[in-house]
């Protein structure tokens, strides 16, 4: 799952910035990236399990890094604000419907579920 969010959370950013800024600050991309991608996961599980926090506070922090690291690091135009937070919203319920639907893994939005291609004709799935 992080090896696909990462992918598409990079292809949000190489859409957003164009070819020339996205080579020009590749490093940049992605350590933004891993920091978002991994570091949001690892908030989200740890803060759930490890650290017992309230979906209140480990659900809004990864978002929020999601909504605000890249815009910032990158200073991108109102334009391309406006775009990376479209598409960085729209990402989020699009991995969780493939993850879900074709494997069963229903735990990046677990209070939305849906149910899995396996389920559908009757075979376990998870």
């Amino acid at each position: 799952m992080i090896a696909v969010s990462l992918a598409l959370y990079t292809g949000v950013l190489r859409l957003v910035m164009g070819r020339a800024a996205f080579r020009r600050h590749a490093v940049l991309v992605g350590i933004v990236s891993v920091v978002v991608v991994v570091g949001g996961m690892c908030i989200g599980k740890y803060g759930a399990t490890l650290l017992g926090l309230p979906w209140w506070i480990y659900y809004p922090l990864p978002a929020a890094l999601t909504l605000v690291l890249a815009p910032v690091v990158f200073r991108f135009s109102v334009r391309r604000t406006l775009l990376y937070l479209v598409l960085a919203l729209l990402s989020a319920p699009v991995i969780h419907l493939g993850f879900s639907f074709r494997l069963g893994w229903n735990e990046y939005m677990p209070f939305w579920r849906v149910p899995s291609l396996a389920s559908l004709f009757g075979y376990p799935s998870g």
